[in-house]
């Protein structure tokens, strides 16, 4: 089963999974802002059509209620008066004697319609410091976590960051690209925790590589000028964290002109390589290691493990945010299982195989994710651009 590639595939993918997140919101979303009409025009069909003691007053209420969240102060005003105006009308069209009656409606309409105002006010001056909030993550995130370029070292890269929690931008998950004269460099991670004390250790973690791996010479070398980081941040950590910080992480190099990637792997999740033709490999380590800032326990060289990195070919790296979302009945969503024998061709392709992983988990747990999930793919372009190739 394949995906198609090139450039109008890659924005397809990207415009679809756009429509899969927002269309039923946006459904919702209009049928509600058109509620408070509905509401009026049904109540005064309602009042007309029935005989006089039968009332629509609960309907006049309702209406500027549901539009106090959703419309402007304006539109939240006229859809008050509108209110009020047509208990006045209706009651005159009656001819109603009961003077009482209609004034009592009149005032809980417009009590309710002032009290519609107030919302209003309160809703809006909540939007605003939310909005304020999330201007405010966009910028962390972009300070902290920026999103590569495309293109790196003659590559083609893309990176995607899905936050479990609502309105939240970033977390405890981190990738970055590097190109550095001993290659193309890559770190995908997952710090232990939450809350802004991850997001300072993700900013320790980014700054170390940025450095690192211009300087050093050895992918090797890289992984221990990161764990001597962490192992600073740990020492102005309080409590909890100053003991059992530590950071689950891939390395990986990619030499310019060679076939050939170098990882090394930290205690997380193994990379997968998708070829050209659909074959896949779990790129696992040959030898388990501790993650990242757990020194203590022990220490013992780094060695890297080098795997064919042909043309055509993909690398997929991610944290355990994809690899551990369950269903519900618990299962766990496989990327190994549900890649193999798909491909995603192209310059593009990268682009595709994310947002067809994103779309796939959220499917899987009915959009109910508990972790933050980091994706990052990085393929080898065939030997002409677009073409899909199993290299030899």
């Amino acid at each position: 089963m394949g995906q198609r590639g090139g450039r109008d595939g890659g924005r397809g993918g990207r415009r679809a999974d756009r429509i899969d997140d927002s269309g039923a919101t946006a459904h919702e979303g209009t049928f509600v802002r058109a509620l408070p009409v509905l509401l009026l025009v049904v109540g005064v069909a309602y009042d007309a059509l029935t005989p006089p003691e039968f009332t629509a007053a609960p309907l006049f209420t309702a209406a500027p209620l549901i539009a106090a969240p959703f419309y402007s102060l304006l539109n939240t005003v006229l859809t008050g008066a509108a209110a009020s105006v047509a208990v006045l009308l209706l009651h005159y069209g009656n001819s109603s004697d009961s003077t009482v009656e209609t004034v009592t409606e009149l005032i809980t309409v417009m009590t309710v319609a002032g009290l519609a105002i107030v919302i209003n006010r309160v809703v809006r001056r909540g939007n605003a410091r939310l909005a304020t909030a999330r201007s405010i993550s966009e910028a962390t995130q972009r300070a902290v976590l920026p999103e590569p370029d495309p293109r790196i070292g003659g590559l083609d890269i893309a990176a995607r960051y899905e936050a479990a929690q609502a309105d939240a931008f970033i977390g405890g998950d981190l990738y970055a690209v590097q190109d550095t004269p001993h290659g193309v460099r890559l770190i995908v991670g997952d710090v232990r925790g939450k809350g802004m004390g991850a997001v300072a250790a993700v900013a320790v973690v980014i700054g170390a590589f940025r450095e690192a791996a211009e300087q050093e010479a050895t992918l090797e070398a890289v992984a221990q000028r990161l764990e001597r980081a962490l192992a600073r941040e740990g020492t102005r950590r309080e409590g909890l964290d100053a003991f059992e910080g530590f950071t689950t992480a891939v390395l990986g190099e990619i030499r310019h002109g060679e076939g050939v990637v170098r990882l090394i792997n930290r205690g997380h999740p193994a990379p997968l390589l998708l070829r050209g033709d659909g074959r896949l490999c779990v790129l696992s380590a040959s030898e388990p290691a501790l993650p990242l800032g757990m020194g203590d326990l022990g220490t013992w060289p780094d060695r890297a493990d080098e795997s064919e990195f042909p043309p055509g070919a993909t690398l997929l790296f991610y944290t355990d945010g994809l690899s551990e979302a369950r269903d519900v009945a618990g299962v766990f969503y496989d990327p190994a299982d549900r890649l193999g024998g798909r491909i995603f061709p192209g310059q593009d392709g990268p682009h595709v195989l994310l947002a067809t992983l994103v779309q796939e988990v959220r499917r899987h747990t009915g959009g109910g994710a508990t972790d933050d999930m980091a994706l990052l793919a990085v393929r080898r372009p065939g030997v002409r651009q677009g073409e899909v190739t199993d290299g030899e």
